[in-house]
């Protein structure tokens, strides 16, 4: 019987005690989310691969922290020669590697998208208990909560505030980042325009609805391409700007404090 699957087998014996699940000594993460979460909980021997994205400083807020830490491209042949004992994926994405690795017995966590702090909550208690460190999963979700508890949450006092992206892209309701405007006291403008979770709007709509506030992503503050070029258009000038590094949003997990205490400052 695979040794995950027998954690869960009832004892035989009225009143035994269940052995506690082995922790897993070679873990590969598919997700980008879960390299962070990772990097965070397990001990660094465990972790046998993280993501090609973890090093990126764009992508993952962990990256200074995955220098010394293997990377795969993912692929079925990587992971396998890897030998995990537990894999860590999303729902959606490299779903042949974990297809050809199914048949392989492998344990195997998916990691959906977090849309809230409630969700990073629980997918850090979900990846501790996978990774045998429940007690660290909860000291640091203490250190989360005691870190935004300090924060003022009526910083933002009702304004409206508009996450715009390259291209145009604004960011909706039911999103980690409308999560994070919540969290300040600020009102989606995606909202108040009935805007779905993505919805790309024209630089008249946003002058015209004249948030009080614009959150870029800070990489998008110098002009790299056309994508940003646009967010530099002199009708967005008299709007008021709040920077967030794009890792610190792109994922749930640790990230989502600095990202509040960041912006809490800003809104100061």
């Amino acid at each position: 019987m695979n040794r995950w699957l027998a954690a869960l087998a009832l004892p035989l014996l009225i009143g035994a005690k269940a052995a506690p699940s082995p922790a897993p000594h070679r873990i590969v993460s598919l997700n980008l989310c879960a390299d962070q979460y990772l990097l965070a909980l397990a001990d660094r021997e465990q972790i046998a691969a993280l993501t090609d994205l973890a090093r990126d400083p764009q992508m993952s807020a962990a990256a200074a922290k995955a220098r010394d830490v293997p990377v795969s491209k993912g692929s079925a042949e990587d992971v396998i020669a890897l030998r995990p004992d537990l894999i860590i994926a999303s729902p959606w994405q490299r779903r042949e590697t974990v297809a050809m690795l199914q048949d392989r017995g492998i344990a195997r966590l998916d990691l959906p998208i977090a849309n809230s702090y409630a969700d990073i909550v629980a997918q850090i208690r979900t990846v501790a208990a996978a990774v045998g460190h429940k007690a660290r999963g909860e000291r640091l979700i203490a250190d989360m909560n005691a870190r935004l508890a300090r924060l003022p949450h009526d910083v933002g006092k009702g304004r409206v505030a508009a996450y715009y992206q390259r291209r145009g892209f604004l960011t909706g309701t039911g999103t980690l980042v409308d999560d994070l405007m919540h969290q300040l006291g600020l009102v989606n403008l995606a909202a108040k325009l009935e805007k779905p979770a993505l919805a790309r709007i024209g630089l008249e709509e946003i002058a015209l609805a004249r948030p009080d506030y614009l959150i870029v992503e800070s990489d998008a503050e110098k002009v790299r391409d056309r994508g940003t070029e646009m967010l530099h258009h002199p009708l967005l000038d008299p709007i008021p700007r709040l920077e967030v590094p794009q890792a610190w949003t792109v994922c749930g997990g640790p990230a989502y404090v600095l990202a509040a205490e960041s912006l809490a400052a800003q809104l100061r």
